[in-house]
């Protein structure tokens, strides 16, 4: 069985390089972007099951990363998990505008991070065999 490629977008390195060494111990294909740009041409031309993004990032913020991606027919359905600092929340209606599968504040647990990857995934495979 092929990997499940998880799309990982920071500008900083450590947290993306931390994020991705979790995700390929646990059996993932890390593929990673600096910025919101980036991360958008890569979604495109590599489809990945989940995408985990910085809320602030240069370039293209996550939110507009994440309105871009739903505006595209290919990438529209791609679970979205979004990292914001404390001060940065998203509110319930763009969240559900958005279809943002989660939030998660910083700093967080990487452990804790893989399991709601895993949670998401495993929904969202559920409601493609119904």
């Amino acid at each position: 069985m092929t990997p499940r490629k998880v799309l990982v977008v920071d500008d900083e390195v450590h947290i993306v390089h931390v994020v991705a060494i979790k995700l390929r111990n646990n059996g993932y294909e890390p593929i990673t972007a600096g910025n919101g740009q980036e991360a958008y041409d890569l979604a495109c031309r590599e489809n990945p099951d989940i995408i985990i993004a910085d809320y602030m990032m240069p370039v293209m913020s996550g939110l507009e990363l994440l309105e871009k991606l739903r505006e595209n027919e290919a990438t529209k359905n791609i679970p979205f998990i979004l990292l914001t600092a404390r001060n940065f929340a998203i509110d319930d209606i763009n969240q559900q505008r958005l279809n943002v599968s989660m939030c998660i504040t910083k700093p967080f647990s990487p452990k804790e991070l893989l399991r709601n990857i895993e949670d998401i995934l495993y929904q969202k495979e559920l409601v493609n065999q119904t």
